[in-house]
């Protein structure tokens, strides 16, 4: 039988890179997944080889095509979601890139941003963005690559080279060079993007000597991106919605109304919380961020990001070789008491919020004779509670309250996390149906701009909770728990100072 109007969502994540079919009612008609190679070139920086990116995209893209045409599938259109942060700059006659992607993780400009803290640059920076003077974001990273690759700044002064995020990246390379485009979201994670005037701030451009003519032009969520070329896929498909990652999560697990929250729980783990139409300052180094525009309107999210959570699983698997799969994790987790007393600071690339510490680095407490393998997976886990908990701590203090959070991310298949995670928040934790929220939602921007989708409150409607973990531990539980974690954060920025 004959599916029509299904939908390709490309979700170019920091390991791996996935192309998802979705029918119209949101079932997943193919899948295929590659992962890429990391590299660390120094201490603290993290890169990728955007040949990667791309190759490991075109590849997924043909198989789940494939797949999905042998079972009847008719592709409408193309949603993209994309690592956020992460900076390519590219000659623009060729393609190529000049050097290497700088990933969002890397701290490489931890003392450029200093430096601009010192210079009173804060308030300007922040004030227009709602971000912090941080290397986390693109600003930094794009200023590095034009001042360190020979004759960069010259070819972008002369108009020769174009700046992206991976998003824009891969529509140019989708494209042919037709199309140098992002969109809201990804634009407002850039440092240099205003979110009050929606559109690049002249003078953020000139505090971070990043010239205009790099950068691609800044469209709405459900927007016309421009065509793939026929020879990719045999035939061109039209790429109709982009959405950074976690705004595209927050889109998939329809957190559409104001103060709808929801954690996703990938390389790193990012609670977003949306605000409706009005930006909200944290005074706790909470992010104020674009969660989306659609049909002309704006809305915002406070967000708090951690930058290890399920990277902290792929460093026992890969590094340690303390597990050899993730599946193993929540049996190892549930062989121990609650009383087991080690705690895991996963600042393996500085510690986000609310600490936003970038020199910081990791530490294991707690250890003794008796520790094993499940010690370890186990305070990596947790490690992600913990830290999901101080972020909605600052929220709560920013005036925020909650009794349920929706959870997705591939963390979240565990169950023995999510009932901790419960305990931990002392909330409701609700597991969708559809775990795959983050290219659901890129697929759902690109549905509402072909006409598949009429609404928001029509994908409201289709949203269906798979699993809700109620709180259960005890209060004096939960303190002393926390109370150890406080303890190990502190010990890890004092050795890190």
């Amino acid at each position: 039988m004959r599916i029509k109007d299904c939908i390709l969502a490309i979700d170019q994540g920091t390991t791996s890179t996935r192309a998802i079919i979705f029918a119209p009612d949101s079932s997943i008609i193919a899948v295929a997944q590659q992962e890429f190679a990391q590299h660390y070139p120094n201490d603290g920086w993290v890169e990728h080889d955007p040949e990667d990116i791309w190759s490991s995209t075109v590849v997924v893209c043909r198989q789940a095509i494939s797949e999905a045409i042998a079972k009847g599938a008719r592709i409408a259109a193309i949603g993209v979601t994309n690592q956020r942060e992460t900076t390519v700059v590219w000659d623009r006659s060729t393609g190529q890139a000049i050097y290497n992607a700088i990933v969002w993780q890397d701290r490489r400009t931890a003392q450029t941003c200093r430096e601009m803290q010192d210079k009173g640059l804060f308030d300007v920076v922040n004030s227009r963005t709602g971000l912090l003077l941080d290397p986390y974001f693109s600003a930094s990273k794009v200023a590095w690559i034009l001042d360190n690759v020979d004759g960069a700044r010259e070819k972008a002064e002369a108009g020769d080279l174009a700046f992206g995020t991976i998003d824009s990246f891969l529509i140019w390379r989708l494209t042919d060079g037709q199309m140098h485009a992002t969109d809201v979201t990804n634009a407002s994670r850039t440092n240099l993007f205003n979110i009050h005037d929606m559109a690049w701030d002249p003078k953020l451009l000139e505090v971070f000597n990043v010239p205009k003519s790099v950068l691609p032009e800044v469209k709405e969520c459900a927007d016309d991106f421009g065509h793939t070329t026929e020879d990719l896929f045999g035939f061109s498909l039209p790429i109709l919605g982009v959405a950074g990652d976690q705004q595209a999560a927050s889109i998939g697990q329809c957190c559409f109304n104001e103060g709808a929250i929801k954690s996703t729980y990938g390389t790193g783990c990012f609670v977003m919380l949306n605000t409706g139409t009005k930006a909200f300052n944290s005074k706790n180094k909470l992010l104020t961020t674009v969660a989306y525009t659609i049909k002309g309107e704006t809305h915002y999210a406070l967000e708090g990001s951690i930058f290890i959570a399920g990277a902290a699983i792929q460093w026992l698997r890969d590094g340690l070789g303390v597990i050899r799969s993730a599946s193993e994790t929540e049996d190892l987790a549930k062989s121990l008491d609650d009383e087991h007393g080690v705690y895991m600071v996963p600042a393996f690339a500085g510690l986000g919020a609310p600490h936003w510490a970038p020199d910081a680095r990791g530490a294991v407490f707690g250890l003794t004779r008796g520790t094993t393998n499940a010690h370890f997976v186990r305070a990596a886990l947790e490690s992600v509670c913990y830290q999901t908990s101080d972020l909605l701590h600052a929220m709560a203090e920013d005036g925020v309250s909650l009794d349920k959070i929706r959870v997705d991310g591939g963390m979240v298949g565990n169950n023995w996390l999510c009932q901790f995670l419960a305990g931990i928040l002392d909330v409701t934790v609700e597991r969708p149906k559809i775990m795959e929220t983050t290219a659901l939602g890129a697929a759902y921007l690109a549905g509402l701009k072909a006409g598949i989708y009429q609404s928001c409150e029509q994908l409201a409607s289709m949203n269906e909770v798979e699993s809700s973990f109620e709180a259960s531990m005890a209060s004096s539980q939960r303190r002393k728990l926390i109370s150890g974690w406080e303890n190990a954060v502190q010990s890890t920025l004092g050795y890190s100072k």
